[in-house]
């Protein structure tokens, strides 16, 4: 059983002794909770994917969508990580880019934890580097996740919502949620604010305004939005598969060749999508076409309404670097 040597740090993470576990599942303060493959399931039974329900053998059920959260996103992000489950190496280059305002070295004996883990690509590159892992997703790429991480031996997996953590506070030093609050049915800086009592620290990437690039960038954007709109909600997977194919050869890689082309002039910049994607593998372009057109909800902020989070927590620091924006909140 994996978590037989973690009853205690179970303990913690829950704030609470009434913690009992067993071969197929982790019971907190009388509240049955199912594992299965080494995930450990917190979400409301209503909030079971398809899937899920099948696995653990209550097919017929339908999940329920509310005002808090979306069944659509979580489809998407479970079909998505399943579709690009691969630790690229260009991971590498990003997870330096997100972590550049992290102390890493300061993690050595702490808790972090990944919300919104999606296959894992940040914890596995974090493993060795801290004291435990929590690794949380509301979809089913939690269980790609595991599979990604299946050499680590400090992780605890847990399927659970964002808004319904039923974890004690400051149950880990520090969280991170890169790429996930923008998705949400509800206002992503209060649930950054939100987010405060779990951890003393929390590194965010939300989506910008694009209030620091050239009008054209907004101009391309907002075209490219309307396309979004139209094809987010289509789950077939075919289309998907197809389409994620056609707006990268006709739309990321054309503007990826023309910046190529104007770099000798130092114009390079001036070109969108160029910066972040003129280094990526195609794997990793069609990974990123499918998260930003198959997403119903999607959320942008400028650098002063980040800023406005300073009426929450002592210290917020927003990286200059790639992608924008991304900020550590410290309380």
């Amino acid at each position: 059983m994996y978590y037989d040597n973690k009853i205690n740090t179970l303990h913690d993470i829950f704030g609470t002794t009434a913690v009992t576990l067993d071969n197929d599942s982790l019971t907190v303060e009388g509240r049955r909770y199912p594992i299965l493959d080494d995930v450990i399931i917190l979400l409301e039974p209503a909030q079971y994917p398809p899937r899920l329900m099948d696995r653990l053998g209550l097919s017929g059920q339908t999940s329920i969508g509310t005002d808090e959260f979306s069944p659509d996103i979580q489809h998407t992000f479970g079909e998505e990580w399943q579709e690009f489950p691969k630790i690229l190496e260009e991971h590498q280059r990003e997870f330096n880019g997100y972590f550049d305002v992290v102390d890493l070295d300061g993690l050595a004996d702490r808790r972090v934890c990944d919300l919104g883990c999606g296959n894992g690509r940040w914890a596995t590159l974090l493993q060795h580097k801290v004291g435990e892992l929590v690794l949380v997703d509301f979809s089913e790429a939690v269980f790609v996740a595991r599979k990604n991480l299946a050499e680590a031996k400090n992780a605890l997996f847990f399927m659970a919502d964002i808004k319904q953590l039923p974890f004690r506070d400051d149950f880990a030093d520090l969280i991170y949620c890169i790429g996930v609050l923008h998705h949400l049915p509800t206002p992503a800086l209060s649930e950054v604010r939100g987010l405060a009592k779990y951890a003393p620290r929390l590194l965010i990437y939300l989506y910008s305004a694009l209030d620091s690039y050239p009008v054209h960038f907004r101009i391309m954007f907002t075209m490219v939005n309307v396309l979004r709109r139209a094809v987010c909600d289509i789950r077939n997977a075919t289309f998907r598969w197809i389409f994620t194919w056609v707006a990268m050869l006709l739309l990321y890689l054309p503007m990826i060749g023309i910046g190529k082309i104007l770099r000798p002039f130092g114009l390079s910049a001036r070109v969108p999508l160029y910066a972040f994607y003129h280094d990526k593998s195609l794997e990793r372009i069609r990974q990123d076409v499918y998260d930003r057109f198959f997403t119903r909800i999607e959320q942008r902020f400028s650098r002063v309404q980040i800023a406005t989070l300073q009426d929450t927590f002592a210290k917020v620091t927003i990286s200059d670097g790639l992608p924008v924006w991304h900020f550590l909140c410290e309380r």
